[in-house]
């Protein structure tokens, strides 16, 4: 009880330090969820319908396409322009299924297995043209051969996993089709159904063709906006405002953009560099012309073209080198090439020059046991059974492989950026073989027993080692340009300052406008990943740190000079501002024009009012044709043209783009042809759904993406 009392005798103090331990757990709790929070953000490249991807996610997608397209282009990497084109691609994909696939799912629309089946047996589904599975009889997709493939793939993976380890990328690059396939059956179901809802009558399809047909031959008289100087027309700012109403959602914008202006400073070689580079060469020149094998040479070299020592096209050589093999003999060397367009020294040793095959059809069985003696005892008794005449496909599928003929080209291997010993000689033998003959041939590890079927197209091939090296700068040269530009951006640290100084000490200032966040770096420089996230993090007249970017070849710094929020531009934004100033000109002009064209019976009389008078043929309302007097082609022309009987004037001036016309009819009749009204029908149908495929748009606006992608890629 004494305990109890003293207890409630410090009831108050207890209670604050109870509330106190509370609220440093909360607060704990609170503090490590913000912080758990504010990580995934970081991970997030982007956001469609409230849905994020983090960067894991997407890198897998990027990944997965990236292997797709080596496949197809039959590369090793890509480059990277190239690797752009697949983020956008694979970004624009994402957005756009999952734009689809929540539209589709309220409606109830999938793709069923059947209508997956239906159109792998039908064949002709472009994706499906681009896979192996061709049948070359019919031309189309042959779903027997995929099949027999998948099942070919399974069975290896369960007993030979070295066999189906080649399988492998054939069988991502089909489930990659699969799925491409079916987010494309659905779109097209969507869309389809969205088509219904468009539909055409014989009234509409008449007028189509009449719009289309009838030509007009007119006598045309125009009066330029271009004839009355822009200071003559007077306006006040309640016109301006009136104006920016009328035209305001030309000017909303969907996504923040700024405007940034900025300094690049590329380095570039000095003649001591390039003086140094040429006495490097003629060093390599003297190497080359003593060298049996120059593989050491071009290596030690640095060159950018690999010598991979086996026979190969001319189009595996940039064209500045393969439009000189021929000038080279066999065993010879060329003098130092300068090319000036590329800026590199170039130096070409011709090994050889042979006629061979551009293609050669061949099937193999690989050879693989315990050791090398386990396997060169194998690939004997294969090799013996097989000049003993056995069946070579008999032989394969003892060994676990379907020993089928496939083809092989030389685009296949030319542009390999290195090739080792086993790959040479295995490319030599296939080359060198005679149709039907078979070759053991050993590696160091494992072998293979390949025959050559077939040899076709034959051309000139070649052996050639090439050093090709860009004039480069010396450190010694970067290291100037580097610390003036950094002396120039430490003398002049606030943008007014940076902008208005850089002519005097050498440099130009450079502008980009509406940058936004799908940008792939500042100005088209490589390596501005940097930059750009400082730009969307920086405030109006924020100076960046100076970057070293490109190729390590440029120096850059940026100024934030505008920022566009998300929503309607403001007619204090001089973009806007200068397009509301041109239209509101050419209102008024076209007012001054319209009067002065007023009460005009005829050609003649628009002539004497200072008119320039000429006349067009073949006018149809659905194509105005070019009018060289203004420099531009005017739809409404067209409109009041098709309105107008043979014979008669206008009954009314009419403004265009670039002037204000009136014109007589001198002649109009139809085309030659005979109306078809179901050809019609479709044709004003498919426009109609032209114009309705905006409802994407709409529903992009809608899905409130959020795109981040510069935070991780640029």
């Amino acid at each position: 009880m004494a305990v109890l009392g003293k207890i409630r005798s410090k009831g108050i103090l207890l209670i604050c330090i109870i509330g106190l331990g509370l609220f440093a757990f909360i607060a704990e709790e609170f503090f490590r969820s913000c912080e758990t929070s504010e990580n995934d953000k970081r991970q997030q490249v982007g956001e469609v319908l409230g849905d994020k991807i983090n960067i894991q996610e997407f890198q897998a997608l990027v990944d997965e396409y990236t292997e797709v397209m080596k496949l197809q282009q039959g590369a090793d990497n890509l480059n990277d322009e190239q690797m752009n084109r697949v983020k956008d691609m694979v970004w624009n994909t994402y957005v756009q299924n999952k734009i689809i696939e929540n539209e589709t799912e309220k409606l109830g629309l999938t793709v069923t297995d059947a209508e997956m089946q239906n159109i792998l047996n039908q064949g002709t589904n472009p994706m499906l043209m681009s896979t192996p599975f061709i049948n070359q009889q019919t031309g189309r997709f042959d779903a027997n051969a995929l099949k027999k493939f998948i099942a070919d793939y399974k069975a290896q993976k369960a007993t030979n996993p070295q066999m189906a380890a080649q399988y492998e990328p054939m069988y991502k690059y089909w489930t990659f089709i699969e799925k491409s396939l079916r987010q494309q059956l659905l779109s097209q179901k969507y869309q389809s159904l969205f088509a219904q809802c468009l539909i055409s009558n014989k009234v509409e399809a008449k007028m189509a063709y009449k719009d289309a047909n009838e030509e007009s031959k007119v006598s045309l008289a125009v009066f330029p906006y271009t004839s009355i100087q822009d200071s003559k027309m007077k306006y006040s700012d309640a016109d301006m405002n009136a104006k920016y109403n009328e035209l305001k959602e030309r000017f909303r914008q969907y996504v923040e953009s700024r405007d940034v202006k900025y300094i690049d400073i590329r380095v570039t070689a000095s003649a001591k560099d390039r003086a140094a580079l040429e006495k490097e060469f003629g060093n390599y020149a003297k190497e080359l012309a003593a060298a049996a094998d120059p593989t050491d040479v071009v290596r030690k070299s640095m060159s950018q073209i690999a010598y991979l020592g086996v026979p190969v096209s001319k189009n595996a050589f940039p064209y500045d080198i393969s439009r000189r093999l021929d000038s080279v003999a066999v065993g010879g060397t060329s003098g130092i090439i300068v090319n000036k367009l590329d800026n590199t020294l170039n130096l070409i040793k011709l090994v050889s020059r042979q006629q061979l095959p551009d293609s050669i059809q061949l099937r193999q069985i690989q050879v693989i046991g315990k050791d090398a003696a386990d396997i060169r005892q194998r690939a004997d008794s294969i090799y013996t059974a097989l000049k003993g005449g056995a069946d070579f496909e008999l032989v394969a599928k003892k060994y676990g492989q379907a020993g089928e003929k496939f083809w092989m080209t030389t685009r296949q291997y030319e542009s390999a950026p290195s090739m080792d010993k086993d790959t040479k000689n295995y490319i030599t033998a296939i080359n060198s073989s005679a149709v039907n003959e078979l070759k053991n041939i050993q590696f160091t590890q494992g072998g293979v027993i390949v025959q050559v079927v077939d040899r076709r197209a034959m051309t000139d091939k070649y052996v050639a080692a090439v050093i090709k090296r860009t004039i480069d700068f010396s450190r010694d040269t970067y290291s100037a340009a580097y610390n003036k530009f950094s002396a120039f951006v430490s003398a002049n640290q606030t943008s007014e300052a940076l902008l208005k100084n850089a002519q005097k000490n050498g440099y130009t200032v450079l502008e980009r406008q509406n940058v936004t966040t799908a940008d792939h770096g500042i100005a088209g420089i490589r390596s501005t990943r940097d930059a750009l996230k400082w730009v969307f993090d920086a405030k109006e007249g924020d100076v960046s740190p100076m970057y070293e970017c490109g190729d390590n070849d440029h120096l850059l710094i940026a100024v934030v000079d505008k920022i566009h929020k998300k929503g309607y531009r403001t007619l204090d934004d001089k973009e806007v501002n200068e397009f509301v100033k041109k239209e509101l000109l050419k209102d008024k002009k076209a007012e001054a024009l319209m009067a002065k064209a007023k009460g005009v019976k005829n050609v003649n009389e628009a002539k004497a009012k200072g008119a320039t008078v000429s006349e067009v043929n073949q006018v149809t309302f659905n194509s105005p044709v070019f009018i060289p007097a203004v420099g531009a082609s005017e739809q409404a022309r067209s409109g009041a043209v098709a309105a107008t009987a043979k014979g008669k004037f206008c009954a009314k001036p009419v403004k265009g783009e670039a002037g204000v016309y009136v014109f007589q009819i001198m002649d109009k009749k139809m085309r030659p042809g005979k109306f078809d009204e179901k050809t019609m029908r479709d044709n004003s149908r498919q426009k109609a759904l032209q114009w309705a495929g905006n409802f994407m748009n709409e529903l992009y606006i809608k899905a409130g993406v959020v795109d981040n992608r510069y935070l991780f890629f640029c």
